[in-house]
């Protein structure tokens, strides 16, 4: 344990890639294959579920403190993370242990041990650890028991760090990790052997995924070297194939079996295959999005809901073919086994995603103009010699999508942001004009640069009219605009409407509140573009 621990400050003290890379190499080499797997399992962002809520948790602190509920939740809001502010108010002048044990037994027995207990002997169980853990430890503890462990190494680095150790393809590492595992000795031994074969039933393959096209598309170079499609805005999805059954992952590495029986029904008749797509709700054409939530918001699929928002699998790529891995076959040859394998089935809830075709990038650009009418996102750019790749790799695959939407909106209410952003407010609650009153329309808090949020957190002090816990009623003075994707009714906000995928575009410090956009106007671009 106290090797991870160590890990793990050296991980969050630095922000140099190599040096990061160096440090998971060490740990990986010398940790017991139980630590590691564990270890793997944390760092490539795998979350054990939460046994204690953080209510509890405060209630608790605020007992073993002595203090009262006010004075922790005012230092929560201050500091910004319950598993700091634990381990800052629990440190004390009495005798603390060092971190004994493998980092396997620990998390065995002081966080899943949690679940054979009641109540009262888990409260007993964590404030032993707390008064027990130096603060370092007691802080890593706390994150693991809250499930909010994040450190500045992303799962590809853990990746690179193991196929660095095991002088193996990163690709098969990447392979290898995704899906469902248990954190074992054995699995983790396993990621090693050149020889062993993926036996997880059902497991996906990593995700190819596309980057932003900044500049013009004729720099891509000749038009004919690419594939153009539609961007879908729907589930990116894997459907697998096989002799004993079929699975559905999303990009996310969710298992989504039973969520789209209509798929699975339309995948019986197909050859062994995997193949990349998108769930989109469709009928006879792409439904917008907020009818593609229905489905994800029930848990139980009624024979109305069905039928009154059918989806299909729209294929992009075959990943795998009669057990054979296509991937590092160019994406012509790809494509046109695709074409072979689902051309003919019409109107089967599985279908080709469809090429668009152009004489040359203006004329295509021209068609990606029709983006919004379509309800697309834009155009998805793939070279035709390109394997498929894992992860998000440039210059194969992009996404020139349209310009999103926006509305200038007015600044009704701030909260402090979280982690090194606890102590300014960066989360703010933006407004329309309603008349004369303010009508909140969406939740924002990226966009600005360090200087605005900095300048913008200083007017926000100096200008709060009321204050809510940690959230600060501003005076309507300050007008931001908001970018997003869609626009859809929502009977579950006052304004009837919802944004997708709000941020801030710019702050509109020439443009005065009176000049902010109305709830008129938004309804408008909902009767444009919304669902």
């Amino acid at each position: 344990m106290q090797a991870f621990a160590d890990l793990y400050a050296e991980l969050d003290a630095t922000t140099r890639t190599q040096v990061k890379l160096d440090a998971l190499i060490a740990y990986f080499r010398d940790a017991p294959p139980a630590d590691a797997a564990w270890a793997v399992y944390i760092l490539a962002g795998r979350r054990m579920k939460r046994l204690i809520g953080p209510l509890k948790l405060r209630e608790w602190l605020a007992e073993a403190t002595a203090l009262p509920d006010w004075l922790v939740e005012e230092t929560y809001q201050h500091v910004g993370d319950l598993a700091e502010t634990i381990s800052l108010l629990m440190e004390g002048d009495d005798q603390r242990h060092a971190v004994d044990g493998d980092l396997a037994e620990w998390i065995e027995q002081a966080i899943l041990g949690l679940r054979k207990l009641d109540e009262a002997e888990q409260k007993a169980h964590v404030l032993a650890h707390w008064r027990r853990l130096p603060r370092p430890a007691c802080f890593l503890y706390n994150k693991l028991l809250t499930g909010s462990l994040r450190v500045g190494v992303s799962r590809g680095l853990v990746e690179r760090a193991l196929a660095s150790l095991g002088d193996l393809p990163r690709a098969l590492i990447a392979r290898r990790l995704i899906g469902e595992f248990e954190p074992t000795a054995a699995f983790f031994t396993a990621l090693f052997d050149p020889e062993q074969r993926e036996e997880r039933e059902g497991q996906p393959y990593p995700f190819f995924l596309a980057s932003p096209l900044e500049g013009e598309p004729d720099t891509l170079g000749d038009l004919r070297e690419w594939l153009a499609e539609w961007k879908w805005d729907g589930i990116r999805a894997q459907l697998i194939a096989r002799p004993n059954g079929t699975w559905l992952w999303s990009r996310g590495e969710e298992p989504m079996n039973g969520r789209f029986p209509e798929v699975e029904a339309a995948a019986a008749d197909l050859p062994e295959v995997v193949l990349d797509g998108e769930i989109l709700a469709w009928d006879t054409q792409v439904l917008p999005f907020s009818q593609m939530q229905r489905r994800i918001q029930r848990k139980t699929l009624g024979e109305k809901l069905l039928r009154e928002v059918p989806v299909i699998f729209l294929a992009y790529d075959v990943l795998e073919y009669q057990q054979a891995d296509w991937r590092e076959r160019p994406l012509h040859e790809r494509r046109a086994l695709l074409e072979k394998l689902l051309a003919k089935r019409g109107d089967n809830a599985i279908r080709i995603s469809p090429a668009v075709n152009a004489a040359d990038w203006p004329l295509l650009a021209e068609l990606r103009e029709e983006s919004r009418e379509r309800m697309v996102e834009g155009l998805m750019l793939k070279r035709l010699d390109s394997p498929y790749r894992s992860g998000r790799v440039r210059g194969d695959w992009w996404k020139w999508k349209i310009e999103p939407l926006t509305i200038d909106a007015v600044l009704l209410y701030a909260q402090p942001g979280h982690g090194r952003r606890a102590n300014l407010y960066t989360d703010y609650t933006l407004a329309v004009r309603d008349g004369e009153a303010y009508v909140p329309i969406a939740k924002a808090y990226s966009g600005l640069t360090d200087q605005e949020i900095q300048k913008l957190d200083h007017w926000i002090r100096r200008n709060t009219v009321e204050k809510f816990g940690p959230v600060r009623s501003l005076k309507p003075e300050q007008v931001l605009e908001i970018a997003f994707e869609g626009i859809q009714p929502s009977p579950r906000h006052k304004s009837g409407i919802a944004l997708r995928f709000p941020r801030i575009a710019r702050w509109r410090q020439d443009k005065p509140v009176a000049e902010a956009d109305t709830l008129e106007q938004v309804k408008e671009l909902l009767n444009l573009y919304g669902g």
